[in-house]
């Protein structure tokens, strides 16, 4: 027996985030789950659903700016990228240990939900990190074919975005979820460096946290994903150097599917994949 219900997660800056909350009878742990850039936390709802079956309580949530009512709002904000890891993730960190106080806690990262454990506070309370998909951005260490699509996406579609509507819309080929501008123009540029975001650990992100992580890292790579590659996700791990930390590379069809790419890993149909990552987290 389980059940779902909406919460509501205030930030230390006071933005209220939504997340949704699935709870099993008698929970053996609680998982944080914690999006890629532009999707929603309703693409996670199988997952969650399907882990509390197992006897978890999982928490999906939105990132300030994401899915949102009204995306024409975003022309001119302020959100910027590290302010999801910095203020987003600990505030959904510090819901969940609230909602499942006496449980261990645990992290499934979807992409950049991998990126800014070193942001947050209050990291330390998670015991165990399963990465789906996460790789540094930088555009030279992703696959060849990919790159066209990418400069697209970063230099046409994106700049016009910005001009003719504040904000990155879902146009022209990008079926995510509306950006923020300060977003996209630090994601791009981020993906346009050499290391990633490593330049700026000592600038930019500062305060940091990235040494202090100590919890291991499982990452789950897929060969069919043209983002988060063997080299792209080796990189993203080298920020947490006190991590013991793996990368588990996988084909699709060990798990029973024709493709998962970037975002294909949370869809109905990959349950086996699922269950490995429920098998690491809780062994």
């Amino acid at each position: 027996m389980t059940s779902a219900r909406p919460i509501v997660i205030e930030t230390a800056d006071g933005t209220q985030l939504q997340g949704d909350l699935f709870t099993a009878q008698a929970p053996q742990f609680a998982v944080l789950m914690s999006s890629g850039t532009g999707f929603p936390k309703r693409i996670y709802r199988h997952f969650a659903q399907n882990f509390a079956r197992r006897g978890a309580t999982v928490l999906t949530y939105d990132y300030r700016g994401i899915a949102i009512p009204d995306p024409d709002s975003l022309a001119g904000s302020q959100i910027d990228y590290p302010d999801w890891g910095r203020l987003d993730m600990p505030a959904a960190l510090e819901a969940l240990q609230k909602e499942a106080p006496d449980l261990p806690i645990t992290h499934v990262a979807h992409s950049v939900g991998g990126h800014f454990l070193g942001l947050m506070p209050n990291q330390h309370l998670i015991q165990k990190h399963a990465f789906v998909s996460v790789g540094a951005g930088y555009w030279r260490n992703h696959h060849r074919s990919y790159v066209p699509m990418e400069m697209y996406f970063w230099w046409l579609l994106g700049s016009y975005s910005l001009l003719r509507h504040g904000y990155l819309k879902p146009i022209g080929g990008w079926s995510g979820e509306a950006i923020p501008p300060q977003v996209f123009r630090t994601w791009r540029r981020w993906c346009h460096t050499n290391g990633f975001f490593k330049p700026d650990l000592t600038g930019y992100l500062a305060p940091q946290h990235y040494d202090q992580v100590t919890a291991p890292i499982r990452s789950w790579i897929f060969s069919d994903d043209p983002i988060a590659t063997p080299v792209s996700g080796a990189e993203l791990l080298s920020v947490y150097p006190n991590a013991p930390q793996d990368i588990r590379q996988a084909h699709p069809a060990e798990f029973g599917v024709r493709g998962i790419g970037h975002e294909g890993a949370f869809r109905p149909g990959c349950e086996a994949l699922w269950q490995e990552i429920w098998d690491w987290l809780t062994a």
